[in-house]
Formats: C-alpha cells, structure tokens, sequence
C-alpha cells in the first residue's frame, strides 16, 4: 500500500529517548507537527537535517504524532556564515509563532523561496525582511505600508510610530525609534535599494513581531550577535 507522502522540513530537533529525536516539522499540508522520528539518531536511514526537502508521512491523533515514512525529495540546502544564521533564525520564527496542526500553503512556498534565496547568496537583510512581513499577514497580523491609522496616505516625509493595536500613527513630535514614512513605502513596495528601506523595516518588523514573541529572547539572534 503506497502512503501518501506530504512535502516538509525539519524546523527543530532535539534527542528524545535512546535513539529517537522530537521534531518540529513545517509540513504543506498540516502546518506545523511536532512528531517523534524513531531511530534519529541511528542507522542509515533519513535523518531530521534542517532545509532539506522531504516527503512524509504522520500518523497519530494526538497532537504528538509519530513519523510514519520519511524520503529526500531533493537537494539539501547549503547554507553558510550569515545564510546559516539567517535560516536557523526563520525556523525559529515558524517554531515559536505557528499553532499545531494550522495549514499554511502560502507560507510553506514563502519559507521554500527565503530558502532557495539565501542558498543564492543574495544578501539577507532583504530576505529576511520580506519573510517577516510575510509571516505577520499570512498569520493575521498584518497591517498597512500606505495608509496610517487614520487612512491617510503615508507621506515620504512624515515621521511614524507603530501601535500594536491600531498600526502606524503619524506624529510631529521628535522621538526615538520613529519610522520615516519614506522608509516605509520603499519597503511597502519592496525597493530595497532605498537609503532607508532596510533599517526602517527592521525596526518595524522588531516592533511587530516581539508583540507576539513574548520575552523569551530568540536564540537564532544571540547567534547573529555573537559572530566575529
């Protein structure tokens, strides 16, 4: 009896009785799993390697399942030095932020494009910054790059502040951490090559997403810290 194989990557793993490992899975068409993979960490069989494309089978009905059949369904993406970091830094964004069991089609294509993106050497705050974005409006939280709060259209010259709940509000007072309006609409319309698209979309896209990240600090980015 043939399976039916769903495509997926290992986002996360750790060691989990004698040979087996816990991993956190993104898959196309159940979203994240997080499964028991029996025999990880032993023989020759298919081991839980973060970017490399699979097909699997789960079976299972409690929220932890059990990995059923695993096969490589190409080639394994090599990422290095800042790639690496970048990688291991978007699975860790999936990990923390996804609900089990969601189905996330559009995202599962995102993170394959951020993959084959970094492995191509273009440069990562771009990517990084596209993938982020799109992670808040495919999961619901996103909010306008044109408009503020009020429905005005941004203003290259105007001076904005980001609120979790109503989105950017302009304002005339001089403060620490605005974001220029001109920034914003480079990203909105993803000119990357902007004087001020990429730090302005990375203080927003911080802003955004430690709203739903908590205080728990990310480990991907002490990594990013801590490189010579």
């Amino acid at each position: 009896m043939s399976l039916d194989l769903q495509p997926a990557y290992v986002l996360h793993s750790r060691p989990y009785r004698d040979s087996s490992a816990l991993v956190d899975l993104l898959t196309l068409r159940e979203g994240m799993q997080r499964v028991v993979w029996r025999g990880a960490r032993r023989g020759r069989g298919v081991k839980p390697q973060p970017f490399t494309p699979l097909l699997l089978n789960l079976y299972g009905r409690s929220e932890l399942k059990t990995l059923q059949q695993a096969e490589v369904a190409g080639s394994h993406v090599r990422l290095q030095g800042e790639a690496l970091f970048s990688g291991l830094y978007l699975n860790e964004l999936l990990v923390r932020l996804l609900s089990t069991g969601d189905p996330q089609t559009l995202l599962f294509a995102a993170y394959q494009t951020a993959l084959e993106q970094l492995a191509s050497e273009r440069a990562v705050e771009p990517v990084l910054r596209e993938f982020e974005w799109q992670l808040l409006e495919l999961l619901g939280y996103g909010f306008s790059l044109e408009v503020d709060a009020e429905g005005a259209p941004l203003q290259p010259q105007g001076l904005y502040h980001w609120d979790a709940e109503q989105g950017l509000r302009r304002t005339e007072q001089s403060q620490p951490g605005l974001l220029p309006g001109s920034g914003l609409l480079a990203m909105a319309s993803g000119d990357w090559q902007h004087a001020a698209a990429l730090h302005t979309a990375k203080r927003l896209m911080r802003k955004a997403l430690a709203v739903h990240l908590g205080d728990r600090p990310l480990v991907s980015r002490q990594l990013f810290a801590a490189k010579p």
